[in-house]
């Protein structure tokens, strides 16, 4: 109750971004932090590719059950955007979802940052491109000779694919998983798009997962942040090519699917791990 008398209400609004914050921020603690370990182990004693796919996927699954029930869990702009051209998800929400997103990716990866500031300075003193992919993507994950319009179209495919799967996974009416089980599916989904697009590009598919987190490097003392290992300004690809992916994945979504709906009695109305309505 306010002093005069009333009940207070709260702008729905901010509960929602402070979800989006803390889901993506567990997200990036999972993920980022994962590859730390990996990278300033460097004989392999501590993972390799396939338990960073794992940490990932992992940290995709809990970051949107702490997220789901407030914010619908969307931890990432592509699919906010995607949500918005194809959902009814709110434009006017988009801007706000996405910075609140940006801004728990980069507290999450400054956590990181310090965390693991004393193996980081062990294996790589003058933060070179050796450990800026713990932070951020690279074409060829730093080494491989993969071009530019290759680690596009690689992002393109990659966020494409895994929205595509997101509305499959989270429509009512196509036999969504049930138990609230959704969450682990679409970390799955996330495990997979690893392992399958992971060589050329180190599957982004989110622009808060890399631009958050490049700018918490930039601003502890990775000078080259932006850049990739050819000198080449790098930071905006892992922001557009996931956006107009996530575009893609839900506009086949809708004409390969949603366009072509079941006969009424062969619809459910109800799915446990279907998120609130958003708008």
């Amino acid at each position: 109750m306010s002093s005069n008398g009333t009940t207070g209400r709260r702008n729905p609004l901010v509960g929602e971004l402070a979800a989006e914050f803390a889901g993506t921020m567990i997200l990036i603690l999972l993920g980022v932090g994962v590859v730390a370990q990996v990278v300033t182990a460097g004989d392999g004693s501590l993972g390799d590719h396939d338990s960073i796919a794992w940490g990932w996927g992992i940290g995709v699954t809990l970051g949107v059950y702490v997220a789901a029930r407030r914010s619908g869990a969307h931890l990432n702009p592509a699919v906010t955007l995607a949500l918005a051209a194809f959902q009814g998800f709110s434009w006017r929400k988009v801007l706000p979802y996405s910075l609140a997103q940006t801004a728990g990716a980069f507290v999450a990866a400054l956590i990181v940052r310090v965390g693991y500031a004393d193996l980081i300075a062990a294996v790589d003193p003058d933060h070179t491109i050796k450990t800026q992919g713990i932070f951020s993507t690279l074409p060829g994950n730093g080494s491989g000779p993969v071009s530019i319009p290759t680690a596009f179209l690689d992002q393109v495919i990659g966020t494409a694919i895994l929205v595509f799967v997101i509305f499959a996974l989270t429509a009512a009416w196509n036999n969504p998983p049930l138990a609230n089980l959704g969450p682990f599916i679409i970390g799955l989904l996330v495990v997979g798009i690893g392992m399958a697009w992971g060589a050329n590009a180190g599957y982004a598919i989110n622009p808060a997962r890399d631009f958050g987190p490049r700018i918490a490097s930039l601003l502890t003392g990775y000078g080259g942040a932006m850049r990739d290992q050819n000198d080449q300004l790098y930071f905006w690809l892992p922001i557009v090519a996931p956006l107009l992916g996530g575009l893609l994945g839900g506009f086949l979504f809708k004409i390969l699917i949603e366009d072509h709906p079941l006969e009424p009695e062969a619809t459910s109305e109800e799915a446990v791990s279907e998120p609130l309505p958003n708008r």
